[in-house]
């Protein structure tokens, strides 16, 4: 009996010797993961905080900044939040599609009060993390409910996480032209793959501000769109990221929406509140579906809690509290629109200066476009290579496809800026 007692402990401490050997074999997993790349926007951003020079500029990020490059407040947003601590809002948890009542009145400031679909309730809709997760909801529902192999056309360009989106839900990613050699809209390459197109494809469509070009279609540009994707029975998301951003004015900026509801389309829209309301860290947003009655929309409406509730469970509601604090106040709507509006034309202002000083540092190119653009970005057509070397020896970051932040130009370092363009590009 005593040497059997001796030998256990031995056997234990064996025992545990190999749990933790097996234990390390199976963490050695870890060894093995690649490093990923970093992203095209994000790991750009990160590059220009590690410069230590004191004279560089951020033009990547897409954010809004005032006159002295510094982030801005609405102010009728300051006095939402204030509202809202004084009237010591509860942190509890929304439901899975969100804050209803901001919903609805996201819903209103999107489609506008006299949206048919709207008044008669059979829009399906839930909260989202901003723009980007309503795109992900919505490329989740079309992969599980269209058929298989159904692809999904995005603009070339576009912004570019449209394009893992889609990846990252199983769905295969085409482009359809959007820009010709001189950077005017090609609606004759995007007309042309709409009708080559697969009946039933999937097109991501730019409300307005397209991002990266700024280049829009006009309203009669629309109506010709719309009846070819009709034609061939496509799916539509529209992507609104910069309504009341573009031109200061949000029924404006909601037009192309408007166009293509009004013609019966089978379509989505992804509404963001991180630009115009200047809520980029409170993640607010929207995917709403347009359905066909009332009795779809809910069963739409069913899978779409399905997706959101082992994605996130619910969203965040500090920013959607905002949101609909804003919309439901006559007085601080109003102020709202007119500071949406000033945001609108000290872009528009940039842009002139801009190409000024452009003109001013001897350029020989034609700079027309940057005036002639709208939205948040600037696409100047630089290449790659000069935008290397833009940022490698000017310290002026920008994405390699030649976009800027014209949010982030001021009358501080407009030369500067046009100084290394012309540097770079003649």
């Amino acid at each position: 009996v005593g040497s059997s007692l001796q030998r256990r402990p031995r056997r234990t401490m064996l025992g545990l010797l190999l749990t933790c050997a097996t234990a390390a074999e199976g963490l050695s997993y870890l060894a093995k993961v690649p490093q990923g790349a970093p992203d095209k926007i994000l790991g750009i951003a990160q590059a220009f905080r590690n410069d230590p020079s004191d004279k560089k500029v951020n033009l990547v990020i897409g954010a809004y900044r005032d006159g002295a490059g510094s982030p801005w407040v609405l102010p009728s947003v300051r006095t939402a939040e204030k509202r809202l601590i004084e009237r010591n809002a509860n942190k509890e948890y929304a439901g899975i599609t969100g804050v209803p009542e901001f919903l609805a009145k996201a819903l209103a400031f999107a489609y506008g009060d006299d949206c048919v679909p709207l008044a008669e309730g059979r829009i399906a809709a839930t909260q989202t993390l901003s723009g980007t997760g309503a795109c992900r909801i919505a490329a989740e529902f079309w992969a599980r409910f269209l058929p298989e192999g159904t692809a999904a056309y995005v603009s070339d360009p576009t912004w570019p996480n449209h394009i893992p989106i889609f990846e990252t839900a199983g769905m295969e990613v085409r482009k359809y032209p959007y820009l010709t050699a001189d950077g005017s809209l090609d609606l004759e390459g995007w007309l042309s793959t709409i009708s080559d197109a697969p009946a039933g494809s999937v097109f991501v469509v730019h409300a307005c501000a397209h991002n990266p070009s700024g280049v829009d279609p006009s309203a009669e540009q629309w109506d010709i769109i719309s009846d070819a994707l009709l034609a061939k029975g496509h799916h539509v998301l529209v992507d609104m990221a910069y309504q009341g951003f573009a031109s200061g004015n949000a029924r404006r900026d909601a037009a192309a929406l408007s166009t293509l509801v009004n013609a019966g389309h089978s379509l989505m829209l992804a509404q963001s509140f991180a630009k115009n309301f200047g809520l980029y860290g409170e993640r607010v947003g929207s995917l709403s579906i347009v359905c066909k009655d009332k009795e779809e929309a809910a069963r739409v409406e069913s899978q779409l809690k399905l997706i959101v509730r082992p994605m996130y469970s619910s969203p965040p509601i500090h920013g959607a509290m905002l949101v609909n604090e804003v919309l439901g106040d006559a007085s601080l709507k109003s102020q709202y629109d007119d500071e949406c509006a000033a945001m609108a034309s000290r872009i528009a202002d940039m842009r002139t200066l801009l190409k000024k000083e452009l003109q001013a540092a001897g350029s020989a190119r034609d700079w027309e476009k940057i005036t002639d653009q709208i939205g948040m970005f600037a696409y100047t057509g630089m290449t790659p290579v000069m935008c290397d070397e833009l940022m490698h020896k000017h310290a002026i970051y920008l994405t390699r496809d030649g976009r800027i932040s014209m949010a982030s130009v001021n009358e501080g370092n407009a030369a500067t800026i046009a100084a290394a363009m012309v540097a770079v590009a003649g």
